[in-house]
Parts: C-alpha cells; structure tokens; sequence
C-alpha cells in the first residue's frame, strides 16, 4: 500500500492507495490559515506535520490497514511558500504561504538589477511577489532578529519530507516555483540569488520527484504508526502533480482545469511554453524531462468560498451547493461582473495590487445574481489564460475539470459556455493531487510508469458549450477586462 499526502491551503488531503495508484480511500484533517491586511498571509508548518500524523493514522484505522502493508510514502504540497528553518530544522516563524503579497519592494529589487523579461527567460514565470525569493528577501529585510536565526529554506512540501526523513531536500517541479530556479539549466540561478543577495547554501539540493528521500526515522515512524521499511518518495508541487492525477502526463492527454483555493489551467509539453506577454509561466513537472505550462489565478475556488460565507446565515457553514443550484445556468446577471482578486491576481495580470470588486450592481440583483456574477467572474479570468496560451501556440479544444469546483454540474456548465469548449468532469476531483502523487510514489518504487495514471481516473460527465450563450459571453468577456482596466489605477492608488 501507498499513502500520499496534499498539503493545501484548507487543509490535508491524504489517501491510501493501492501500489498501482488505484485509491482505497481519503481522509481530510483541516488547519487554519491566517489572512490579514497588507497581503498576509501564513500558516504554522506544525499544523501541517500535526495534520500529516493525524490523517495517516485515521487511513490505517479507517480501513483496517496494518502497518507493515505500507510501502511507501509520498507528498504534495502548496507551491511557491518561503518556510524559514533555524539551525534546528525548525520554522524560525510561520510559513508565509503561496497567496501572501507582501513582497513587492524585493520584486522590484530584482527586475531592477534583472530586468523583467530576462528573469522570464530564465525562470519561465514573472518575479513576482507570490514566490519564494521575493518572500525569503522580504523576511531578510523586514525581521532582522528571525533572519539572523535563518540558516536553510524550503516549501511545505519540503519541511514535511525533512520531518519523516531528516533529509532537507526539493524537487525540480517546487524549485521550479520559487523564482530562484534556472529551467534551462536545472540547477539554482547564480544570476538571480546574486541580484537577490541570498546565499546558494541556504536552498536545499534538488532530487527528482520520483526519487527516494529517504526511509521513515524512527521518531517519523513513531509518531505516524507505521515502520521505518518505509521509503518516502521526494514527490513534488500541486500544480504538476495534479497533472498526473488528471492522466494528463503527455502532451496528447490535453489541458486540466483544477478548481481549487486557487485555480489554474494546465497541460503537458515537452519544452517550456514562453509567451511573449508573460500572462503564463512554466512548471516543471514531476514527469522526467517534461514541462506544465500553466495559468493560475489567486482566488477561484477562494471567491466561490468567499461569497458562499458571505450570503449564508452561518459563514461557518457555507451554502455553497444551494447558492450554485439558485445561480443555474437560466439566470440572467443584467450585466453584473464580478472581478475575481481577493487576494491580487497572478494570471493573467500579474497585479498584487488588484482587488475584488463587483461592477454594476442594481438594486434588483439578488442572491442568486451575486453568485452567477462570480462563478462567471473565475471563467473570464480563466479564459484570458486560455486566450494566451492559443496565442503561444498551443491547442486546447477540451478541458478535464478537478478540485473541488468540479463536482458542481452549474460551474462546469458555466465555464463549457463561457470558454466554448467541452469541459469534462473525472472520477476523481477532491483527491487528484494525491492520486498524482501516489503515481508518481509508485513510479518512485518501481512498481509502474506514468502512464498507468491515464486508467486511474475516468472521465463521467460531460458539459458542451451552448453557442448562443458563448456568443454573448465573448462579448461579455470584453466588458470583463474593461473592468480591470477601469479600475486598476484605482487599485493601484489605494492607501497603503
């Protein structure tokens, strides 16, 4: 048997699965995050460890899964975080996580001794204060007493492997998000850690996602009740390994759409995908010598989250399905827009600054319009992406859906009509990103190859675009961005 581990945002989502990838079953342990003004937000990497413990123990119980039946372990985690280890190996503070934006002085720090398209060409992705780099300088530059405690770093997914192995270690697809990683070269960029003026000591070695970190230690073992025979495979970011969870390991498999806190379009290439906007960027991907193009905006599943506990009589318990059900396909909005950055925007416009908004409300528009207007709102943004990857040259004529945002039949119907294309629910969504991760153990440990990934999760439900309806959103879309445009000085002005 495998385990696999995602670290998301919300929460833990580990699975169990048979040593060909096939899943046994799924447990959830959640954690708080905390969000606050000026672009903060963290997380405390124990409650990621504690939620690790916790989930595995329930999977053992759950299905009466002895520990010697456990072969292997692999983990999944949120992408492009700075956790700051002390010379213990412990966080010297939280863990400033993917959606903080705090960091905007050190991304312009860096295009300045830089410059914005030679860092793209080297990084495959924007300086931007979302990543690594730019959080690690910002932390360097703002908590002189926690940087002088500071002597490694790494991303969530990182620590958890260095708590059951002991080894600090990275792989090329998480390297990859951190804005320090050269793509062509595969290694640490000389260039960009000397503009950043941070030491090439404090980044941990880079390991391919299918290798073996290391068997569990003794306290690991201990605390997770399972044995130390087990081999803990490197794994890699969410983004790339949600690919694999959605058989999308080669190029001929096509896009996916993953429907998550943040949500982001994706595919496989066989070389990095430049576009010459910058509205995308490219992963690497937990494949060997392969790539993932992708597209991700902060808040898509965020806003759907955000709005749901906003209308609902307890924001603790959102009423997420009956408020999509009330925004079905037949209603009419009257030209309300929503625009999706509660938390800024990577793609498609790279703006920490921009901010959540509703355009053209009326006194008539209700429950029902709020949410139709966001549902919509995540869809345009993602088509932009959509848009800059066709202009790059790539062919997307269908998107397999995932996250949790898949299992609602009214999005994935927006979305068909917004986009117009065919957009296909799989088999399984919540736990994509740990069934790529439980292939990519099993790859690890010899047991299979990538594309047994393709069998493991099916498509059962389709949605086709209407045409009438993609007409008026075409034009709808344009008045989408106008919005942006409108407003983005506004944005940009805003007290600090």
């Amino acid at each position: 048997m495998l385990i696999a581990h995602d670290l998301g945002t919300t929460g833990n989502k580990a699975s169990l699965h048979h040593d060909d990838g096939r899943l046994v079953a799924a447990v959830t342990v959640p954690y708080p995050a905390h969000f606050a003004a000026g672009g903060v937000a963290e997380q405390n990497p124990g409650d990621w460890w504690d939620a690790v413990v916790a989930a595995t123990r329930e999977l053992l119980a759950r299905t009466d899964t002895a520990p010697t039946d456990v072969a292997g372990l692999v983990v999944s985690g949120q992408m492009m975080g700075a956790v700051l280890l002390d010379a213990e190996g412990e966080p010297a503070r939280p863990a400033i996580i993917w959606a903080d934006t705090r960091a905007g002085a050190q991304q312009r720090e860096l295009e300045a001794a830089i410059g914005a398209e030679r860092a793209y060409a080297i990084l495959g992705h924007r300086l931007n204060p979302t990543y690594s780099v730019e959080k690690i300088m910002w932390v360097r530059d703002n908590e002189p007493e926690v940087w002088a405690r500071v002597r490694r770093v790494c991303v969530a997914k990182d620590f958890i492997v260095l708590r059951l192995t002991g080894r600090l270690a990275t792989d090329r697809s998480d390297a990859s998000g951190t804005n320090a990683y050269d793509q062509r070269a595969g290694t640490w960029s000389e260039d960009v850690l000397s503009a950043a003026r941070l030491d090439r000591t404090l980044f941990p070695e880079i390991l391919e996602s299918t290798q073996i970190a290391g068997p569990l230690t003794s306290a690991a073992a201990e605390a997770l009740g399972l044995h130390t025979g087990v081999r803990v495979v490197m794994g890699g970011g969410d983004g790339p390994l949600a690919a694999v969870g959605s058989g999308v390991v080669a190029p001929e498999d096509g896009a996916y759409v993953c429907l998550g806190t943040s949500s982001w379009i994706s595919f496989a290439a066989d070389s990095p995908l430049h576009d010459p906007a910058m509205r995308t960027f490219t992963f690497d991907n937990v494949v060997p010598a392969s790539y993932v193009p992708t597209a991700t905006m902060q808040a898509g599943g965020a806003s759907v989250q955000w709005i749901a506990e906003a209308l609902s009589p307890d924001p603790a318990r959102p009423e997420t399905g009956r408020l999509t059900a009330e925004a079905a396909a037949d209603i009419d909005t009257d030209d309300l827009y929503f625009l999706p950055y509660l938390l800024g925007e990577r793609s498609p416009l790279w703006d920490p600054d921009a901010r959540g908004a509703f355009v053209g409300l009326a006194r008539h528009h209700g429950r029902a319009h709020l949410m139709r207007a966001v549902l919509e709102g995540t869809a345009f943004n993602l088509l932009t992406c959509i848009q800059a990857f066709r202009e790059a040259g790539a062919a997307i004529d269908r998107i397999d859906a995932v996250g949790g945002g898949a299992q609602s039949d009214v999005y994935l119907s927006v979305l068909a009509d917004v986009w117009g294309v065919p957009v296909r629910r799989r088999t399984i969504v919540e736990e994509a990103n740990s069934l790529g991760a439980a292939v990519t153990c099993a790859v690890g440990l010899g047991l299979t190859d990538f594309s047994a990934a393709r069998a493991l999760s099916e498509v059962t439900a389709e949605f086709t675009p209407d045409p009438g309806r993609h007409a008026v959103y075409a034009e709808r879309h344009t008045r989408f961005t106008d919005a942006y445009t409108a407003l983005a000085p506004w944005f940009a002005g805003r007290p600090r």
